[in-house]
């Protein structure tokens, strides 16, 4: 997406980029681009952004235009079978955080509920099938999760997870989706004790979900999800090289960047440092 916004554009790439850049509109329609997703994870098939990451500024930042959404997208589960699990983990968990925050956002509506209601179970189920080992339907299930996620992310966006990957993700060397998965429970629970009326009853809902996929009760499943993740290889923050002292800026990028406008409360900086503890 990136490149073909780039090649026909007039100015240096960061003339266009958020955040680091200028922020400017492109000036130039981007080049034809047919989608083929080789994992299922970000649904970037569905969506008119693309990441990139910039390391002199240790941010990870989206160019947005929708001339960027695909002319078509192929979506072929066959393509991620096989993949390793370390990639279908961390891709699975991203794709499952990105049906899990439109469905808690601020800005969540019919449409994206329709989508979300049904993937969230559908993918943690799918996951956790594919990480007991190779299932062809289950692929077939986390493709459509991931191409869910990019309609939803799209029109109701996202919210903590994503507000704090972009800068943990120009900082460190973790993937996406581990960075995702990591912060996934944190969030949850951070979102659980600061709402209340119709968002806390969602977060109980996606409770129930995570209790029925992964085979625990509802009032603990925040922490097997946690815990489960783990146990299968994913790593932990701790992992990434980060000192304690980044933790504070992190939080404060965190605060200013697109995803977090969909977190259903405003998080102060003390509660986004605590969930990357």
């Amino acid at each position: 997406l990136c490149i073909r916004a780039s090649i026909p554009a007039a100015g240096d790439l960061l003339t266009y980029l958020e955040v680091v850049g200028g922020g400017a509109a492109l000036d130039a329609t981007p080049l034809p681009f047919i989608a083929l997703p080789t994992t299922a994870g970000t649904g970037t098939e569905a969506t008119r952004n693309a990441v990139i990451d910039v390391p002199e500024a240790r941010r990870k930042v989206s160019l947005r235009d929708p001339r960027l959404l695909p002319a078509v997208a192929l979506v072929d589960p066959a393509l991620t079978d096989h993949s390793p699990a370390a990639v279908t983990l961390a891709s699975g968990l991203d794709a499952v955080t990105q049906v899990i925050e439109p469905y808690l956002s601020g800005q969540a509506n019919r449409f994206t509920d329709a989508l979300c209601r049904d993937a969230i179970p559908l993918g943690l189920t799918a996951l956790r099938r594919l990480m007991a080992g190779e299932d062809p339907a289950a692929r077939d299930d986390m493709a459509w999760v991931s191409l869910t996620g990019g309609l939803a992310l799209a029109n109701a966006r996202l919210g903590a997870v994503h507000g704090l990957a972009g800068p943990l993700g120009g900082m460190t060397d973790l993937p996406h989706g581990a960075i995702a998965g990591a912060l996934l429970p944190a969030a949850l629970r951070a979102n659980r004790a600061a709402t209340h009326g119709a968002t806390a009853a969602r977060i109980r809902a996606v409770e129930g979900w995570i209790a029925d996929a992964l085979g625990c009760e509802a009032d603990t499943a925040i922490d097997h999800l946690a815990q489960w993740s783990r146990t299968q290889g994913l790593p932990g923050l701790g992992s990434a090289g980060l000192a304690r002292s980044d933790l504070p800026a992190i939080a404060a990028a965190a605060e200013r960047s697109s995803s977090m406008k969909g977190n259903p409360v405003v998080l102060p900086a003390e509660t986004l440092v605590a969930m990357m503890e």
